[in-house]
């Protein structure tokens, strides 16, 4: 069965991934800052009948990346998913982002969990992936990160987090070409989350079936590119 691992896995979009992708038969790696209080992602795994785990990471520890990945030595991880992230608050609250208005200290903080952390765990998994067949990096990311569609102001921290994450994404994949690593950014749609905000127009639900779709489609020899949930490919 492929196998994959995943950052931010006790809620959200992470915990539907976990649920879709482990109905579809995937063995899964789930991980998250503390197991012991995720009781959604616990169910999953106790009906699993041993395909989801249950592990222990805080993307903004660096040693915990580190120990992790030695935890894994030697087993194949056939998708990476970087899907931990920070939005700021929430949608109806923000940290500041405003021209004149900028929580430069929640910014740091935004850059480090958003833009550092996925690569650190890139470089952490770099072996595991590159033993794996699917040899899949894949980043959750956000159209408020395309310089190309931007058509309004603000929110600085959080886009220019996700801006950077997009580079990393394509960078990645001229760096690692010659592992037969590929990477694929994801646009999961404004989902109705504790991020996203009950008014979100997208479920979750909806946005994994069509994520798990788009992952599907990306076949050998594709990678570097950034794609919304429903298929649509997006410019940088």
């Amino acid at each position: 069965m492929p196998s994959m691992l995943v950052t931010g896995a006790s809620r959200g979009l992470g915990l539907e991934m976990v649920r879709q992708f482990g109905a579809d038969g995937w063995r899964i790696y789930a991980c998250c800052r503390t197991p012991d209080t995720a009781t959604d992602l616990a169910a999953l795994a106790d009906a699993s009948a041993g395909a989801i785990t249950l592990h222990t990471l805080d993307v903004g520890k660096p040693a915990q990346i580190t120990a992790l990945a030695e935890e894994f030595r030697g087993t194949p991880i056939d998708m990476l998913v970087n899907n931990a992230g920070l939005l700021g608050h929430t949608i109806e609250h923000l940290a500041p982002g405003a021209f004149g208005t900028v929580d430069y200290e929640a910014w740091m903080q935004l850059h480090e969990i958003n833009t550092m952390a996925p690569l650190r765990v890139a470089e952490a998994f770099v072996d595991h992936v590159a033993a794996s067949e699917l040899k899949l990096m894949f980043f959750m990311s956000t159209h408020m990160g395309s310089i190309t569609d931007l058509a309004d102001g603000g929110l600085y921290p959080y886009r220019s987090s996700k801006a950077a994450l997009n580079l990393l994404v394509k960078a990645l994949s001229i760096d690692l070409a010659a592992r037969g690593v590929r990477t694929l950014a994801v646009h999961p749609g404004w989902v109705s989350t504790d991020m996203g905000g009950p008014q979100a127009p997208v479920n979750k639900e909806d946005s994994i079936a069509g994520i798990r779709q788009v992952v599907a489609g990306y076949g050998e020899g594709q990678t570097g590119r950034f794609f919304q949930y429903d298929g649509k490919e997006l410019p940088w």
